[in-house]
């Protein structure tokens, strides 16, 4: 990755992107919404698409020319199908919010109601909150998780429901490591004759490898990005019946977007390929187990986990029981200047500021993308918590730094 025609133009941009290789390569990345792509997917989603403007749909298009647009948008949504099992697939969405910003436009009113989780119980902004556009365009409640358990209460969900009546109720976490139980959110839907969407952002590509249960099917929408554990082209996907199709796609465009992002599409019909091969499973399968050896050596050392652990790809830390002075803020810091890069988040029952909360969020996606298994994962665990422990001990976190060194040559990215 040299971008020798990039420094030839810009070479402070090129210098940019040199660098972010190398940052890339030299630090455990652990932020449980981003992943690795292959170059594969690089080499497509920076393809001469780029230049072609394809509003419309395969077919059906506003612009001539679109011949190799509609062959990849096509190879990109069959594949989709394939691998979720829905009947109608819109790939078009720039992003998992856009994908949630088509079913509202679609299916609600200006002033309608949306039923969510709360976010700092593990929600996403796109869910309801005030500053972003659901919490300005509609009526938002939330729903919390147990207290207690850290797991979602489903017959507080119920309750909410019933006295709420939404017109909408929102699934599918950014924060949330247990399986989602879509059923009993589907009967509360049921129950006040509300539409439910799942969000399945986080945990596409554990959907689509079987490695968690499939709202596909339950759910009246299903949305989701395309760049996290599914690790293909960056983006949104929202997938549904045949009965709400046209709603879909007019929402999507022109009711939200124009051109389509063509290139990216590209990107998203690679990444899809590459999931429907077996080794896609064994790799879903392994970022699960090495999610759960960290959790396990994280609570080992003494930290505490929201809900005690995790079933999927990511693990919420709230520091308060074993470090009630240390921040989000300091771990993260911390953890990124031994080359660990994670994020700091808000827990359940936050009492700090969203900006500089109680807890840290960790995911396995991109570690097992670089190869590594359960005994490299819990070496990882054992430096995040000597971080976490001593983390501003210069002397630690320079050993700490070292150890991150080796793993980062032991297992290559981007060789």
């Amino acid at each position: 990755m040299d971008y020798d025609q990039v420094r030839e133009v810009d070479p402070e941009v090129a210098n940019a992107l040199t660098n972010e290789v190398e940052r890339q390569r030299s630090t455990l990345e652990m932020i449980a919404s981003e992943n690795h792509v292959s170059e594969a997917v690089l080499e497509a989603q920076g393809s001469a698409l780029t230049n072609k403007y394809a509003e419309g749909y395969p077919g059906a298009r506003y612009y001539a020319g679109c011949e190799y647009a509609d062959v990849v948008e096509q190879l990109a949504i069959d594949r989709a199908k394939e691998l979720w099992g829905a009947e109608h697939v819109n790939v078009q969405p720039h992003s998992g919010t856009q994908a949630n910003m088509g079913v509202y436009i679609a299916m609600l009113e200006p002033g309608d109601k949306i039923l969510s989780l709360e976010l700092s119980h593990g929600g996403h902004l796109s869910h309801g909150h005030p500053a972003n556009f659901t919490g300005k365009l509609y009526e938002v409640e939330q729903y919390e998780v147990d207290a207690e358990t850290g797991y979602l209460d489903y017959d507080g969900i119920m309750e909410k429901a019933k006295a709420f009546d939404p017109d909408i109720i929102v699934s599918g976490y950014s924060a949330y490591p247990r399986v989602v139980e879509w059923e009993k959110i589907q009967e509360a839907a049921d129950e006040v004759d509300a539409y439910h969407l799942a969000d399945i952002a986080h945990i596409t590509g554990l959907v689509a490898a079987g490695e968690h249960p499939s709202p596909v099917g339950i759910a009246d929408f299903v949305t989701g990005s395309t760049h996290k554990t599914i690790r293909a082209g960056r983006g949104g996907i929202i997938m549904t019946g045949e009965e709400h199709k046209k709603a879909i796609n007019s929402a999507v465009f022109p009711g939200t977007q124009g051109g389509p992002l063509m290139h990216n599409i590209a990107g998203k019909a690679v990444g899809f390929k590459e999931a429907l091969q077996p080794e896609f499973k064994e790799y879903a399968a392994q970022t699960v187990k090495n999610a759960k050896v960290l959790g396990e050596t994280l609570k080992d050392h003494g930290l505490s986990l929201v809900s005690g652990g995790t079933d999927n790809h990511l693990l919420l830390i709230d520091l308060r029981p074993s470090h009630p002075d240390t921040t989000g803020g300091d771990a993260e810091e911390a953890l990124e200047e031994v080359g660990i890069i994670l994020n700091k988040n808000t827990v359940p029952g936050e009492t700090r500021s969203p900006f500089n909360p109680s807890g840290i969020r960790a995911g396995t996606p991109l570690l097992t993308t670089r190869g590594f298994d359960e005994e490299a994962t819990r070496k990882v665990g054992d430096i995040i918590a000597k971080v976490v422990d001593n983390y501003d001990d210069d002397e630690v976190k320079a050993e700490a730094a070292g150890e991150v060194a080796d793993l980062c040559a032991q297992f290559p990215l981007y060789e």
